[in-house]
């Protein structure tokens, strides 16, 4: 087993050995166990009472922190025209049709998230090998496939993120920087967990959100209070 950290140590014993920590709570210790050398970024995992493997029970959704993530996403779009137009004026740090999708089906994924125009996915579809395990692949549900990427572009670069539940019906996403405020960490995770909650499934059982927890980049998981999310 790998050797764990001083500094990996000495923040896992800020963690009370059995204690559940709600939200709040956990945020607060989340900023305490954050690394002193870079500004970390905080996470949350959970662990959901779904099977991922019924259509009817895939979780997967999309929503706006409050405060952003503290990261400033490199969005690409592909779109011609005016909606291309729009799209640099939105901040778009990449926009074209035909040569865009050449230049990423070569290989290029240097950045955060891509959006496309309707018109253009028959052509974009084809960048499923590249872009599909990334998760980076346009999607209508996730609003990335749309008649106006400039708006697209404005929620990603403005705190958008997305989760979606994996084969192993555990959800995973950012909600901000250690630097952030505890007000600001409390309205991200808030927010975060509340679209979580709401999404759930009508077809699943029992209880929903069966474990969770927040972290920091290279930090321990602190265990959250499920009764209280």
């Amino acid at each position: 087993m790998a050797q764990k950290s001083k500094a990996y140590r000495a923040a896992a014993e800020k963690i009370e050995a059995g204690k559940y920590y709600t939200p709040t709570d956990a945020v607060a210790l989340a900023k305490e166990t954050g690394s002193s050398k870079f500004d970390s970024t905080v996470e949350v995992a959970l662990k959901l009472g779904v099977d991922p493997r019924k259509a009817d029970q895939m979780v997967r959704g999309t929503v706006i922190l409050p405060h952003g993530t503290g990261k400033t996403a490199r969005v690409i779009v592909f779109a011609t025209g005016p909606a291309a137009e729009a799209a640099i004026a939105a901040g778009a740090d990449e926009v074209g049709g035909a040569e865009l999708i050449e230049k990423v089906a070569g290989g290029y994924t240097a950045f955060d998230a891509a959006v496309a125009t309707p018109e253009l996915m028959g052509q974009v579809g084809r960048l499923g090998k590249v872009l599909g395990p990334r998760g980076l692949m346009p999607n209508p549900k996730t609003g990335t496939v749309t008649p106006n990427p400039a708006k697209a572009v404005e929620d990603i670069k403005g705190g958008k993120i997305e989760f979606r539940v994996d084969k192993h019906a555990n959800v995973h996403f950012v909600v901000g920087k250690a630097s952030f405020t505890q007000e600001q960490l409390n309205d991200n995770i808030k927010t975060a967990l509340e679209e979580v909650v709401r999404l759930k499934p009508s077809s699943a059982k029992g209880r929903y959100i069966q474990k969770g927890a927040v972290s920091t980049t290279f930090g321990p998981g602190i265990p959250l209070d499920v009764n209280a999310i």
